[in-house]
């Protein structure tokens, strides 16, 4: 089927299904609603099918049609492709801007102490780091790579793991000094428990209640609690001496070998259900710059693996 002239027409289409509405459409385009709206009547005209239910009242005047309905998601991966092109034709193979999305806590954590690493690998690439604790969508935000913490399932994201982890408490060494006894796990109820909440919804998130049920404890009430949505904050409090974290292996590494933190019950094996996994669109992994960075993360977990 020969794909007419009507690509800005399908544009329109699209906004519009997506706004429930011309005029919202046609401020996205940068066009006027009447234009849109000609679009669309020239697409529905070609196609001999209506596209909308359309209303002279209510809230929703504007409704995808079924048909409309089943061809949408079709079209959008279409000008997703399209929007990739034109990126892979606009830029060099290794040269310009990567757009990296992680945690917060994981930039500060783990990524951004070895990032100059890569930067001497490939100096002709500027990173641009998008922290953030919620997904985003890969090409709303014009991402090309990341690191998410899960179970490796995103939809439409290729999902690579990187790291397994485990969990165990920390303190800091001060704290630890000054403690009456913590000898047996279930002397850390006398102490403050500090509570990591950066992913409290996420089923299979450890907790201190999971650790504790692992390490034969009933009674899982401590004598004081801090609550905190930010695994970085969680043990920056530990080392100021707050209280006591249930640390991530990959988070607290630099700290436990500098002497920040301690490790408490080594003998306890808590392995995290959860997991590292670098993330990309499926085209990507076309572009050079998003190869080395890959390519790059995945050899300095293997470094550090055979540092051990």
């Amino acid at each position: 089927m020969k794909l007419p002239i009507h690509l800005n027409a399908l544009k329109a289409f699209e906004a519009s299904a997506r706004h429930q509405s011309f005029s919202a459409a046609a401020e996205e385009l940068n066009v006027t609603p009447a234009a849109v709206g000609q679009l669309v009547r020239t697409l529905e005209e070609w196609l001999e099918t209506p596209l909308f239910h359309r209303a002279n009242s209510g809230k929703i005047r504007l409704l995808p049609t079924e048909t409309a309905e089943r061809a949408l998601p079709e079209i959008r991966a279409g000008f997703d492709k399209l929007s990739q092109g034109l990126e892979l034709l606009q830029q060099s193979p290794t040269c310009g801007i990567l757009t990296v999305t992680v945690s917060p806590a994981f930039a500060a954590k783990w990524l951004l102490p070895r990032l100059d690493r890569f930067q001497t690998l490939c100096p002709e690439t500027d990173v641009r780091l998008d922290t953030n604790l919620k997904p985003i969508d890969f090409v709303i935000q014009r991402v090309d790579i990341g690191v998410r913490y899960g179970t490796g399932n995103w939809q439409g994201l290729v999902a690579e793991k990187l790291m397994e982890e485990e969990v165990f408490p920390v303190c800091s060494p001060q704290l630890l000094a000054q403690a009456d006894s913590l000898i047996k796990p279930e002397q850390l109820l006398t102490q403050t428990l500090i509570h990591d909440l950066s992913m409290d919804e996420h089923s299979g998130f450890p907790t201190w209640s999971a650790w504790l049920d692992k390490a034969g404890v009933a009674e899982h009430q401590s004598a004081h609690n801090i609550q905190i949505n930010n695994s970085a904050a969680v043990l920056q409090t530990a080392i100021d001496g707050g209280g006591i974290a249930l640390a991530r292996s990959v988070m607290v590494k630099d700290d436990l070998a500098a002497g920040r933190l301690v490790r408490l019950f080594q003998t306890i094996q808590f392995d995290s259900p959860l997991a590292y996994f670098v993330v990309y669109k499926p085209e990507s992994i076309d572009i050079a710059k998003v190869q080395v960075f890959r390519d790059w993360l995945h050899q300095e977990v293997k470094d550090e693996f055979h540092k051990k």
